[in-house]
């Protein structure tokens, strides 16, 4: 009987460290948290609606230059549009244009937002005074953490009056379509009047030119940028955006060197 208790003992300590065993094994396969591939590219698209004629605007233009020098390497892309709307309160920004003026009163339908200088706008999605530092930061930060599934491609072709872009879209929602803009990287204007009357100012990613392509039909396809007279003088590159016609949120872009000839 001694013999017997010590086997039974023995077997019920056997059973209880299956159990536990198994009940250890299943809690781990239970709560085990399985990573799956992440697709997709986060992007930072900063656009700053500025102008020669504006004294608030040479600190946001700074900043801009600040941001771009410091993201190499980062998938940001800045692009600065200078508005003609400051062009009859005594000086005329030489690259302003009514163009650029109609993309930021699109941004205000969009936004729910006023129409002002210096404007810096962020994926399309959140505005900014364009010289605030700490927020515009914060929001390129935020935008990084954010993977989009659309992309797009392009390649060019220039001769000395235009510049020829085929596009290729990939898994475009509905609703988007392909803003093109012709940016010239730099410039330069000696202010002879108006609020920045004597001021030496300088400019990067000017945008000059932009096509607005529908995407219902087709998502591939190519347009023409013309170049404006000095275009010989200057270094340019071709940004492209697929953004949602309704929200303005912009869901893919790339950008391609422009060999001027």
């Amino acid at each position: 009987m001694k013999t017997f208790g010590k086997i039974a003992a023995l077997s019920m300590v056997v059973i209880a460290i299956v159990v536990l065993n198994s009940f250890i094994w299943t809690s781990a396969t239970t709560n085990k948290v399985v990573e799956l591939p992440i697709n997709g590219k986060s992007f930072a698209v900063l656009e700053l609606f500025t102008s020669e004629g504006c004294s608030s605007c040479p600190p946001a233009e700074e900043l801009l230059a600040k941001i771009d020098r410091e993201s190499n390497g980062k998938p940001v892309y800045v692009l600065a549009y200078h508005v003609d709307y400051f062009d009859n309160l005594g000086w005329k920004d030489v690259f302003g244009s009514a163009e650029n003026t109609r993309r930021q009163q699109r941004y205000s339908s969009w936004l729910n937002s006023q129409v002002y200088t210096p404007q810096l706008v962020v994926n399309g999605t959140s505005e900014f005074i364009g010289s605030d530092e700490p927020k515009i930061s914060n929001a390129i930060d935020g935008q990084l953490l954010i993977k989009h599934t659309t992309a797009l491609s392009l390649s060019s072709e220039a001769d000395a009056k235009a510049v020829t872009v085929t596009y290729d879209a990939k898994a475009v929602q509905a609703g988007e379509e392909l803003v093109l803009a012709l940016v010239q990287k730099n410039g330069h204007t000696d202010v002879k009047r108006g609020e920045n009357e004597g001021r030496s100012l300088s400019h990067i990613q000017i945008v000059r030119k932009t096509a607005v392509i529908s995407l219902k039909e087709t998502h591939a396809g190519s347009a023409i940028l013309n170049f404006p007279k000095d275009a010989e003088k200057q270094d340019w590159e071709i940004i492209g955006l697929i953004q949602n016609a309704r929200t303005g949120q912009i869901t893919a872009v790339t950008k391609i060197e422009v060999n001027h000839s």
